[in-house]
């Protein structure tokens, strides 16, 4: 049982932190898993260790390690679309202002190739400025929901203790 909690965590039994090793072992083995239905796990023990681990519910401790993963996630998601609308907010007045820049340049500027060019660059500076948070509310953010939901099947999972 030692082995799957941190060792140099100074927190009651049932608040501690699971070893990097032992989260990496299952977090790894449950993403294998199917993405739908229940997860199961089993922890095998010498039998003294076995019959330790029911009297201090390892099972209760496990649970409270992934409801904390879960909501250490959930914090970052929302971290996450708090930084993408700030984003957003900075990309849409970049590309208003590169817009008017982009129509204005080309009612001052009469040499027609340089006004074209100075216009266009104005239009992809403005577009580009909205990138972070186009990726953002896109793609960066269904990473972090699997693992959310990961770790709730993880929290959610029977766990079972085998005396070998």
């Amino acid at each position: 049982m030692a082995q799957l909690f941190n060792s140099l965590d100074p927190s009651p039994f049932h608040e501690r932190d699971l070893d990097d090793e032992a989260e990496e072992f299952i977090v790894g083995w449950a993403r294998e898993l199917p993405r739908r239905g229940p997860i199961r796990i089993t922890v095998h023990l010498p039998e003294g260790e076995a019959r330790i681990a029911e009297e201090t519910d390892l099972a209760g401790a496990l649970r409270h390690y992934f409801a904390g993963r879960v909501q250490k996630f959930e914090r970052d998601i929302r971290e996450l679309f708090r930084t993408g609308r700030r984003h957003l907010g900075v990309g849409v007045l970049v590309l208003v202002l590169c817009l008017a820049a982009s129509q204005l340049i080309a009612g001052i500027v009469t040499a027609e190739p340089l006004a074209s060019i100075i216009s266009e660059s104005l239009i992809i500076v403005g577009w580009v400025a909205n990138w972070k948070p186009i990726e953002i509310f896109l793609y960066e953010w269904w990473p972090i929901r699997r693992k959310i939901s990961l770790y709730e099947r993880l929290r959610d999972a029977e766990v079972s203790i085998r005396p070998h």
